[in-house]
């Protein structure tokens, strides 16, 4: 059973693979950004909002289209990235407040359209559920091209716009004074946020997709200071998390994808955070453990 995973013998699981390796790469570079922006309880909400989307899409189309749920998911997603602004903007609001009221409205709307969904005449063909959990196992082909091009306008994106994004993320007001065009350029980084957010729904789900985002960048973080190596060892820590998720779900049936690959990564990052301790603990005695 190892050999044939190994040698890839089989086309669902390179399908799964490459859907959740694709998934990791984007979701890591922006994961990165949000940590060092402190936009991660803003990609959470994002996550949770991005459900009603996905219900309204198939209300509208009558259709479990990839294509249109995608595009039903980014509009309320980002709705609730500019409700967040708009709240916190103009009352006396505090952003995490903010965040937490359109989260939980959002998911609320979400299971409500959902359960209505999942009572009709449609509710054997709709299957909407595991779009809260994901189902990497249903991916097919044109679903794989459709991430393969979203991921790499995702990739591109922040290749291009790499150094504008540290610097407004390290120092803002420097990145004015130099003539940056700060509000366009975070516009531009949370759109692909939400659009990192929407592709992998179909993946990891909407509960566990800002985990996707958080939790390698913030493993990477203990390890290093330096972005760029942030940004890899973050990569690294998906590409090893999607391998092994898949690897599981491929060898004991019943066994889901997108949680095993969360699960993965958060025992990396409790090794992570254990490790960082043990050395810190070293150095403040003086080299000497107790």
């Amino acid at each position: 059973m190892i050999l044939d995973f190994l040698l890839l013998s089989d086309p669902n699981v390179r399908i799964v693979l490459l859907g959740t390796m694709l998934l990791s790469t984007s979701s890591s570079m922006i994961g990165t950004f949000a940590l060092l922006k402190k936009k991660t309880l803003t990609s959470d909400a994002i996550a949770h909002a991005v459900l009603p989307g996905t219900c309204i899409a198939f209300f509208v189309t009558g259709e479990k289209n990839t294509t249109w749920l995608i595009i039903g998911a980014f509009i309320t997603g980002w709705l609730s990235s500019i409700a967040i602004c708009k709240i916190t903007d103009h009352s006396k609001i505090k952003k995490d407040t903010a965040i937490a009221i359109v989260s939980s409205i959002s998911f609320g709307l979400g299971n409500f359209l959902l359960s209505m969904l999942q009572h009709n005449s449609q509710a054997n063909q709709c299957g909407l559920k595991s779009f809260l959990l994901g189902s990497a196992a249903t991916l097919l082909n044109e679903d794989i091209l459709l991430l393969l091009g979203l991921n790499l306008a995702i990739i591109v994106t922040l290749l291009l716009f790499f150094k504008a994004f540290m610097v407004i993320a390290f120092d803002p007001l420097f990145a004015k004074s130099i003539g940056l065009p700060v509000k366009k350029i975070d516009f531009l980084f949370t759109t692909l946020m939400v659009l990192a957010i929407v592709i992998g729904i179909r993946t990891v789900g909407t509960v566990l997709m800002s985990a996707m985002l958080i939790t390698p960048a913030t493993t990477a973080r203990f390890c290093t200071d330096k972005i760029s190596r942030i940004m890899l060892l973050a990569i690294g820590i998906s590409f090893f998390s999607s391998f092994t998720g898949t690897f599981i779900s491929y060898s004991i049936p019943y066994m889901p994808t997108g949680p095993w690959i969360v699960l993965t990564m958060s025992l990396i990052a409790y090794g992570s955070f254990l490790m960082a301790w043990y050395y810190r603990t070293i150095k403040k005695n003086g080299g000497q453990t107790f």
